[in-house]
């Protein structure tokens, strides 16, 4: 069998029952020795890669659908689709899956995925064709009890459509609909209801192209009117003729398309509306009729797209002044159709779709048409603006950007022109009491300002570009409305409405905290920004009070010094006290929010924040002793102070964590093995293994500023104990200087050394046990009496301790005390 190349597309059914497409490329079938069996291949066009392989078994259900499209499933509930673009290519392969399954390629349909039981296939066999009886109006009930019986079987079903299809009994049955009609014949009409509604579960394309022809449409929407549940029978055929209306807002002159349209239309109507909803169970037999629909969708636009002349027309008349409003309204909503439709393609066939729109200039004609003061235009306006944000929002970016420019060459300073202007203004203008087409707007305007779907390339950054643009030519009339409405002390207009567009401004702003760094921050800083915000905190609506909470929270979040400089020296937290306080003692989302703020300060421990809160908001604050945060703040200030009146310590306390570190366990197998490997006869005598370290020679300097220390120490000990007692809080604290004694070694903390008095003490560091021997690391010479004894811990100078540190220390000791045993066992086989 030799191989034959067509040009088709693959499409998948995805778990939304919607077909995806998988790429374009050339069939072949052919036999695939890892598969075993004759296959499908599918080979892509752009760069030769496999699209798909799938073998063509004798048991799966192959379809064949308006002469160039395959369908089958390959597992559960994981459909194919092969679309031809030519017939005679569907045609070809076609033949080739029934010669493999041994079908007749005259057959629309192979076989069913559903076994039958032994049963079932003994009588089938035994009678090959069905029979069905004769369509008469006596006999109606027959058919229906026939096809009502034949749904449940898969190879019933099967003979039935082909007894259908082979007999023309369709078009019988509509004649009797007539006849039915005509004599009100309620029974008859109830039965062919049930018929007609047992032939749409059948599934089988060749039906429905009978079925949906342009002379057979309104008989079957006739029939599906009858519903027998129903105390009176419905009117949609009224509906379709009278009120619904076609509207050739440009004449369309392929009467192919026109057909299609309609067609594609009333399919629609009828699976949404005439249609009983599907149960569970009949969901999956109706797949077809949402194929057919699909598929038809994307044949309108592929026709409408390739029309040059219909689109040039279309826009022509968008953008004429001369066009009537009635005439420009009906072209938008029909521009708006044209975009919901394109939704149903896929990424690249979209592509190529919205790409014809932008070289038609559909942006320019929406900037025209949401200049105008018609609502309905500019809602239709700004759906259509939505698609294409939602497409491409760089193509967005960079036509308001060369409007810009323009308006620039010009000298043009008038930024209301522009089109996200008009967006904005569309936004703070919306009359709904619910701002439904404010918050559109909003996420509209948010995408065009998000960093993460800008591009940047070598050339240029659109990110820089943008906000620039931003910044300089929408800001100022995005927060309009906010600097209109807080001039006062309190807002000056407080309505639902007003509050409600005033708490989406702060949210679009609050996102522009997040992620565009420099540019909003000159801008808060140059137009007080926080400043007027923080009047929104006097609000009734709690709403807005709390988006402009978030929105200082956000601010601080960021820890940046220019921020907080800029809060210090307006005094911004007062707002916030007042509001606490004016909270009372109410546990409210208010009430946790702002206590957060300030346990952030704390835990994060933003010094210069910390001060500016204690030093001018401390007695408004004092009372608060239903959480621990306000006396931590407190806590944390005067640590501050202890460490700028005390800079010797300080740096001193620098010094030490710098120098406590855990030693990694090599070095220490290192210096063991040094250690044994030394002979003593190599050491003089009073020689050090280890050289003393140069902090020693410091002792007086270390032990001046930690005598006064201690002074000072134990005159606020009482009132740091009750303060450490109630400051159960969760964070890590500020260091706190204390000696502290490790359960290690005991220090030794004298201005004189005693290592001359004990030349064997185990506790002084530098002790050898006898002239000349490897006493202990870090032994001190005898040219160095004076040298204090400072606890070593794990080999290096170990003198102060801070609370803070405590986990850490903890594990350090355990460390420790492994690494030290080592020396302690060598000291023992020595001394025996």
């Amino acid at each position: 069998m030799t191989d034959t190349r067509r040009r088709v597309k693959v499409y998948t059914l995805n778990e939304d029952r919607q077909w995806d497409d998988r790429g374009t490329g050339h069939v072949s079938s052919g036999y695939v020795e890892r598969l075993k069996g004759m296959s499908l291949l599918v080979r892509a066009e752009s760069d030769g890669s496999l699209l798909l392989e799938s073998k063509i078994s004798p048991n799966t259900a192959y379809q064949k659908q308006q002469d160039t499209l395959i369908v089958w499933s390959e597992a559960e509930n994981y459909d194919l689709a092969l679309s031809f673009q030519e017939k005679a290519g569907c045609d070809e392969i076609w033949e080739k899956i029934c010669q493999v399954q041994g079908k007749d390629p005259s057959v629309d349909i192979t076989q069913d995925l559903v076994d039958e039981s032994e049963e079932e296939r003994f009588d089938d066999m035994s009678s090959p064709g069905l029979e069905l009886p004769p369509c008469e109006l006596n006999r109606l009930e027959e058919v229906a009890e026939l096809v009502a019986s034949s749904l449940p079987s898969p190879l019933r079903r099967e003979k039935l459509a082909l007894a259908l299809e082979n007999e023309g009994y369709i078009k019988k049955l509509f004649e009797l609909f007539h006849v039915c009609e005509d004599l009100e014949n309620l029974e008859g009409l109830h039965h062919l209801y049930e018929i007609i509604k047992g032939i749409f579960l059948l599934n089988r394309t060749a039906l429905f192209e009978v079925m949906f022809s342009e002379d057979c449409i309104m008989d079957v929407i006739g029939c599906l009117e009858h519903d027998p549940s129903l105390p009176q029978p419905r009117k949609h055929r009224e509906f379709l003729t009278k009120t619904a209306k076609f509207k050739e807002v440009i004449p369309i002159s392929d009467p192919e398309l026109k057909q299609k349209i309609h067609q594609t239309y009333r399919v629609q109507y009828i699976q949404d509306m005439v249609l009983p909803t599907p149960s569970v169970f009949e969901e999956n037999m109706l797949s077809t009729l949402h194929s057919f629909i699909f598929f038809n969708k994307v044949e309108i636009v592929g026709m409408l797209q390739d029309d040059e002349k219909f689109l040039t027309d279309l826009f022509a008349q968008l953008t004429d002044e001369a066009t009537d409003d009635d005439k420009r309204h009906e072209l938008v909503n029909f521009l708006k159709e044209f975009c919901a439709f394109s939704q149903t393609l896929q990424p690249q066939n979209r592509d190529a779709f919205f790409k014809t729109l932008s070289n038609m200039g559909i942006l320019p004609a929406l900037e025209v048409i949401l200049g105008m003061d018609d609502v309905h235009v500019r809602s239709a306006a700004t759906d259509i603006f939505s698609y294409l944000v939602e497409y491409n929002p760089s193509m967005v970016r960079e036509f308001v950007m060369q409007e810009a420019q323009q308006n620039d060459d010009v000298s043009c300073d008038d930024d209301d022109i522009l089109l996200i202007n008009l967006i904005i203004e569309h936004m703070i203008c919306d009359t709904d009491p619910e701002l439904g087409g404010a918050v559109q707007l909003m996420g509209l305007l948010r995408t065009l300002v998000d960093p993460e779907n800008m591009l940047a390339t070598a050339n240029k950054t659109e990110k820089t570009e943008f906000l620039s643009f931003f910044y300089k030519h929408c800001m100022h009339v995005l927060t309009a409305p906010l600097l209109a409405n807080t001039t006062e002390e309190k807002p000056s207009k407080d309505d639902f409405q007003t509050s409600q567009l005033l708490a989406l401004i702060l949210e679009l702003l609050t996102f522009c905290v997040e992620h565009h760094t420099y540019h909003i921050k000159n801008y808060i800083i140059n137009k007080d920004i926080l400043r007027r915000v923080l009047v929104l905190m006097a609000s009734k609506h709690a709403f807005l009070a709390l988006c402009a909470l978030r929105f200082m929270r956000k601010i601080i979040g960021l820890k940046d010094e220019f921020y907080n400089r800029y809060i210090m020296r307006n005094f911004l937290f007062e707002p916030v006290v007042k509001a606490f306080l004016n909270n009372g003692s109410r546990y409210n989302l208010m009430n946790s929010a702002i206590i957060e703020m300030f346990e952030y300060i704390r835990v994060e421990d933003v010094k210069s924040l910390t001060a500016h809160v204690i030093e001018n908001y401390w007695k408004a604050l004092e009372d608060v002793d239903y959480v621990q945060t306000f006396k931590g703040l407190k806590l944390r200030y005067e640590q501050q102070r202890e460490r700028q009146d005390n800079p010797k310590l300080d740096s001193m306390r620098s010094i030490l964590r710098n120098h406590r570190y855990r030693r990694d366990a090599r070095t220490l197998e290192d210096e063991e093995e040094m250690w044994f490997n030394t002979d003593e006869d190599d050491l003089e005598d009073g020689e050090a293994v280890v050289p003393p370290s140069d902090k020693m020679n410091s002792d007086e300097d270390l032990m001046d500023p930690i005598s006064k220390f201690m002074e000072r120490k134990k005159l606020k000990e009482t009132e740091e104990k009750e303060v450490l007692q109630k400051a159960n809080v969760t964070g890590r604290q500020s260091p706190n200087f204390k000696l502290s004694f490790s359960s290690g070694t005991k220090p030794n903390l004298t201005s004189q050394s005693s290592a001359s008095n004990h030349p064997g003490s185990p506790g002084s560091p530098g002790s050898p046990g006898s002239p000349g021997s490897p006493g202990s690391p870090g032994s001190v010479a005898k040219s160095t009496p004076q040298s204090a004894a400072i606890t070593t811990k794990g080999g290096l100078v170990g003198l102060v301790d801070y609370p803070d540190d405590d986990e850490e220390e903890e594990d350090e000791d355990d460390v420790d005390n492994k690494e030290e045993s080592p020396p302690l066992s060598k000291k023992s086989r020595l001394a025996s």
